[in-house]
């Protein structure tokens, strides 16, 4: 009797010292985790902010696949929200702040804890890739949920494993998804022509982007300059392509409305596109891939004893990559002229 007493007292000594130690924990809580992602913000953000992807990365989904996810009619933008189920009860996150590219601010409520508020921050680099920095804060917690994150290990632990896990998955989504392409052979069509601004240069797979850049700066600056408007896409005529080592001469240019009459010694010429019969074929993707749609349309163009004409195969590049940040959504359109 006297030893169950003495367990008694025990026992009652520890309850009280781990009472203690609960009450004299914060009662507020910060968790920071920090990725740099090699992407364009603007691509993080997007797969971020619509809840509709969150299940793909979500460490949680990944340890419990029993987990119950429930998505609303809304889940991009602010007042998108979603929930959770899973032996703790129901969860929910709402996003209340957005800041296009730079910032999410979300509240976020684990079964009957308290509402937290959870922040994304997008901060691109020079060299394009993005630091992604996502954080949770609690304040008054209650004493059971301390204590429940004291017997759990602490809530840094808990949730920092989390957002690494969630940050490391994001980096794989992102960048497999700037990776996705594919190669349409749209068939023979005709193309309609026009006048159009150039300058000529050569140019090898290793600098054909940075020179491309280039010669379209040089031409647009000189068409604001002396008030010429744009007629469409800039596009790329080729007059020799060798593929096996990977050398162009290439005329870049931008479609006028007429005919313009350049003085000066620019290096800038106007010309003027025939209607023409044409082999079309579509890359939707990055521009690094142009290769493999040239070699899927010549094939083409081979197996089906298409004969080309005097004309040159051109690309034209018909979406604008700031407006498209992702790169799996550009879109080249290729046409090769060939005979009536």
């Amino acid at each position: 009797m006297k030893y169950f007493k003495y367990l008694l007292f025990l026992l009652l000594i520890l309850v009280i010292g781990f009472s203690i130690y609960i009450a004299v924990q914060p009662n507020s809580f910060n968790v920071t985790r920090t990725k740099t992602i090699k992407a364009p913000a603007a691509v993080i953000f997007n797969n971020v902010i619509d809840f509709k992807n969150w299940e793909a990365w979500s460490s949680l989904a990944e340890k419990n696949p029993d987990l119950v996810i429930t998505l609303p009619k809304q889940t991009n933008g602010i007042g998108s929200s979603f929930s959770w189920e899973d032996k703790d009860g129901i969860s929910t996150m709402k996003t209340i702040e957005v800041n296009t590219n730079k910032f999410i601010k979300q509240e976020m409520q684990i079964a009957d804890f308290p509402i937290f508020e959870a922040t994304w921050k997008f901060i691109e680099n020079k060299d394009g890739s993005t630091q992604v920095t996502r954080t949770i804060t609690g304040n008054d917690l209650p004493f059971l949920f301390k204590a429940y994150t004291a017997v759990t290990g602490g809530i840094e632990k808990q949730i920092g494993f989390h957002y690494e896990r969630n940050l490391e998955k994001i980096d794989s989504i992102v960048i497999n998804s700037m990776k996705a392409f594919n190669v349409k052979i749209n068939g023979i069509t005709e193309y309609g022509g026009g006048f159009y601004l150039y300058k000529t240069t050569n140019a090898t797979n290793a600098n054909i982007s940075k020179v491309m850049e280039q010669q379209y700066s040089s031409i647009g600056m000189f068409m604001r300059q002396n008030n010429i408007a744009f007629a469409g896409m800039p596009f790329t005529i080729y007059h020799d392509m060798n593929m096996e080592n990977g050398t162009v001469i290439m005329s870049n240019a931008i479609p006028v409305k007429e005919k313009v009459i350049i003085t000066g010694d620019n290096n800038i010429l106007c010309d003027y596109q025939p209607k023409m019969k044409v082999l079309k074929a579509t890359l939707k993707g990055n521009y690094t891939n142009l290769g493999k749609a040239w070699k899927t349309a010549m094939q083409y163009i081979a197996e089906n004893n298409i004969e080309q004409s005097e004309h040159k195969p051109f690309e034209i590049y018909t979406t604008d990559p700031e407006q498209f940040p992702n790169p799996a959504d550009w879109i080249t359109e290729i046409y090769i002229p060939i005979k009536e």
